[in-house]
């Protein structure tokens, strides 16, 4: 029986309807899926900034489960926005690495070490068979397998196979934070961008409640 997890994902807007009446100190959230007392931070883009949230949720206290939830991007046509699936397995593009999660039926899905661009994302799914694209579930279950603990993962689609993004990539800093001033000056010039954001900020709002739901149902039944 779990007691305890740690829940981590990249960015505030993914735990927001999770989180919602739990505590806050700093950037740490406590509160409780049923009988299970859960912990989780939003501790930035990519492996660096999921491996350092991972190691402060561990100081924490010991815990039963490092959950990785946020919102992934599609590969395929065949998931869309703003579903929200468990992961069985996540493929390590860097290492080719492997990791299983607990859940028995959901997705397969790859963690890269940059934002998939629209152009790339047909290859990555010819590739590594995979529907679903992250940047920070394979070093937390990385993470989970050097505590010989269990692995979950949630993630719900943020922007589908066919949306053309600006490169959000060239607005990433070191810490894992979007650099928004340059972001939002770089979007004004590209009007071609604006309706498609406009679509992703929708997507990503109901692709978090659609998260929260499935990790509250999900989690409770392991109880």
């Amino acid at each position: 029986m779990m007691k305890k997890i740690g829940i981590i994902a990249a960015l505030p807007g993914e735990l927001k309807p999770l989180v919602n009446g739990w505590q806050q100190r700093g950037s740490v959230y406590f509160g409780r899926i049923g009988e299970i007392e859960c912990v989780a931070i939003a501790g930035g883009v990519g492996a660096k900034a999921a491996e350092d949230a991972c190691e402060q949720l561990l100081l924490e206290a010991r815990m039963d489960a490092l959950v990785s939830v946020g919102w992934a991007g599609a590969l395929t046509c065949g998931v869309k926005p703003p579903d929200a699936f468990a992961i069985t397995e996540v493929v390590d593009s860097m290492t080719g690495e492997i990791y299983q999660a607990q859940s028995a039926d959901g997705c397969r899905l790859l963690t890269l070490d940059h934002i998939a661009r629209y152009d790339e994302k047909r290859k990555l799914a010819e590739r590594y068979r995979t529907p679903l694209v992250d940047m920070e579930a394979a070093a937390v279950a990385r993470q989970a397998q050097a505590k010989s603990i269990a692995f979950y993962g949630f993630k719900a689609i943020s922007d589908a196979y066919t949306d053309k993004l600006p490169d959000f990539n060239r607005f990433m800093g070191d810490d894992g934070q979007l650099r928004m001033p340059a972001f939002l000056g770089y979007t004004a010039l590209h009007p071609q961008y604006w309706a498609v954001l406009k679509r992703l900020g929708r997507n990503c709002k109901m692709a978090a409640s659609n998260l929260a739901s499935l990790i509250a149902e999900s989690m409770g039944q392991r109880l």
